[in-house]
């Protein structure tokens, strides 16, 4: 297992390397594998980016982000300024159904309420808001209805486990009840874990993923 010291290098150093993150001020602190983040970026995709760089440092077992958005003059709008452009860009995505979904906004941070058949699209919402200029954070409260029985979901899920490079699907078990899905076991990092509750996601009808997978680091 990698020291506290070691690992706040490894995850430091993958913050440098991401160009969204150069005007940022964050501090990295480590115990037992659980990275804290603490300080300020200048925007919310930068914010995303530090959370996606920390979890990919092999060692981490828990990510607690603590950062604060901090936006420049330039990066500033309304609220009104702001919904606006959100509903634009969710009526331009070709890939989220019509009037399917609405926007409302306070004080930068975007809620999305409303349906869709697919989990692909709840995200893909979530995609077309978050880089927003102005977006200090988002609320997705869409929700995706189910359309397998859920011994199909399951079948779908363990077939792509199957089929995934990354995720050892002989040490995880999926159980499905009706849209939500739950995996339990061991995976040999957090990259790993992420992976395989993605596949679970990815399956049509699925609205929740109740992941109980723990991280065993390999020696």
């Amino acid at each position: 297992m990698k020291s506290n010291q070691q690992l706040q290098r490894d995850v430091m150093d993958a913050l440098k390397w991401e160009p969204l993150l150069n005007k940022a001020e964050i501090g990295v602190t480590v115990d037992h594998g659980v990275v804290t983040l603490t300080g300020r970026v200048d925007s919310y995709p930068g914010k995303l980016a530090a959370e996606r760089a920390a979890k990919g440092v092999n060692g981490v077992r828990a990510l607690a982000e603590e950062l604060q958005i901090k936006l420049d003059g330039n990066n500033v709008r309304t609220d009104t300024e702001i919904a606006q452009a959100a509903a634009d860009a969710l009526k331009w995505c070709t890939a989220i159904p019509d009037d399917r979904i609405t926007v409302s906004v306070e004080n930068g941070w975007v809620k999305l309420e409303g349906d869709v058949e697919w989990q692909f699209q709840k995200d893909e919402a979530r995609r077309e808001v978050e880089d927003i200029m102005g977006v200090k954070g988002v609320t997705n409260f869409v929700t995706v209805k189910p359309v397998l029985k859920p011994i199909d979901i399951k079948d779908k899920i363990q077939q792509a486990f199957q089929r995934s490079a990354t995720v050892d699907a002989s040490n995880i078990s999926v159980d499905v009840n009706g849209s939500l899905v739950t995996l339990k076991g061991t995976v040999h990092s957090w990259a790993e874990r992420d992976d395989a509750e993605s596949a679970a996601w990815a399956a049509p009808g699925v609205a929740k993923v109740n992941d109980q997978l723990t991280v065993e680091e390999v020696f």
